[in-house]
């Protein structure tokens, strides 16, 4: 009897024929129906994944925020040219951690060799060829990288809490030059979504380092010192993602000041549209600084409008767009950054709505003009939307 190919399809019961090249896909997506994947199972796939490649839909509007300028951290711009030279300033950052220490290599490698599944996974979008399981060399050098980023990272941070790091004092880094001239710019990369390091490589080395007496407390009061060095911020941040996870909670903090009742007034704008600060002002809108520079601190309440003071200078535009694509793509972020910035998008149209809001303290300027500070916030925006079920909206 003459073989037609036709083959019976284990799903349905029927005789289907195939067509040219297509016997050995269909024999695979068959045999694939014989298991089942839990929705469970792809519920820890995906909430493993906290370190994302920014989309090109929406980093193509503002190239540049999005990509580090003197560092690299992790794998994602690992071995660029231009990132190159900070390598030296890595290793031998590493060396001055390890002597430090009173440690050898070894057992911080074991530590982080532990969990390096876990750290992988963090990743979304990582190159096959640089993932643990491809080969034995990926697996070293992808620890070689944690590890030595991860030291590199702690010893930045401890440059605002420990005047003495044992640097020389012309050291390009670590000196008060550096600290001047270079640090500006490595604060900003460290920002960057697709520069993070997982949260659990600082956990694991400063928990080797320590003997196990310093854990995530430590590194979150670390990373909220080092941005912001006369903090009355709660600390009490909890578990995070990474350092720009920790940045973006620190916004939303309270500062330390005793609770005020807050009315439950709430304002109800048309949602069709939000007038720029300007047109409220005609309408008998005022404006006040809120008590705390939290993000979360927006209130309406007889009358006016509070809002957290912000200092508007030339890293703002990096950072809000990191912070704003770290929300839209880590599903369990939040929106809170988002809201805000879209609603500051809607009361800035034009300079007049900024030196408004200058005049009242919620705008400090320090990049110019009040239509550069307009232009600013108003590219900040370009394809986002306010959570409909937001406080803000």
């Amino acid at each position: 009897m003459k073989d037609t190919g036709t083959e019976t399809c284990g799903a349905c019961g029927t005789m289907h024929p195939p067509g040219p090249n297509e016997t050995d896909w269909i024999v695979q997506v068959n045999e694939s129906l014989n298991f089942e994947f839990l929705p469970s199972d792809g519920q820890q796939y995906w909430e493993k994944r906290s370190i994302y490649k920014v989309r090109s839909c929406i980093a193509d509007l503002n190239s540049k925020a999005y990509l580090p300028q003197v560092v690299s951290f992790g794998p994602y711009h690992h071995g660029k040219d231009h990132l190159l030279p900070m390598e030296e300033h890595k290793h031998r950052t590493l060396h001055r951690f390890l002597k430090r220490s009173g440690k050898c290599l070894e057992p911080f490698l074991d530590s982080l060799r532990e969990v390096a599944q876990a750290l992988e996974e963090s990743y979304d979008a990582l190159d096959p060829m640089r993932k643990v399981g491809s080969s034995e060399d990926a697996a070293s050098q992808f620890l070689k990288l944690m590890i030595t980023d991860g030291c590199f990272l702690l010893e930045i941070l401890r440059t605002t809490i420990e005047e003495k790091l044992d640097y020389a004092v012309n050291d390009p880094i670590f000196s008060s030059h550096g600290k001047l001239h270079i640090m500006p710019y490595i604060k900003r990369d460290m920002l960057m979504l697709e520069n993070q390091l997982p949260m659990l490589v600082l956990d694991r080395l400063v928990a080797v380092e320590s003997d196990g007496k310093k854990g995530d407390e430590f590194i979150n009061d670390l990373i909220i010192k080092f941005f912001y060095s006369s903090s009355t911020l709660s600390k009490d941040i909890g578990k995070c993602l990474h350092v720009l996870d920790v940045y973006r909670k620190s916004l939303l903090l309270p500062e330390k000041k005793s609770e005020e009742k807050k009315s439950k007034e709430k304002a109800k704008l048309p949602k069709e549209m939000i007038w720029s600060a300007t047109k409220l002002h005609k309408h008998g809108i005022e404006f006040s600084k809120s008590d705390t520079s939290s993000l979360k601190d927006i209130s309406f309440v007889s009358g006016v409008l509070r809002l957290p003071m912000i200092t508007v200078d030339d890293t703002i535009k990096s950072v809000y767009l990191n912070l704003i694509a770290f929300e839209h793509l880590h599903v369990e972020a939040g929106n809170e950054v988002t809201s805000y910035i879209f609603l500051m998008d809607k009361i800035i149209d034009k300079e007049g709505d900024v030196a408004l809001l200058e005049a009242q303290g919620i705008i400090q300027n320090a990049i110019g003009s009040d239509k550069a500070v307009a232009e600013l916030f108003n590219s900040l925006c370009k394809e986002v939307t306010l959570e409909p079920e937001s406080g803000l909206d």
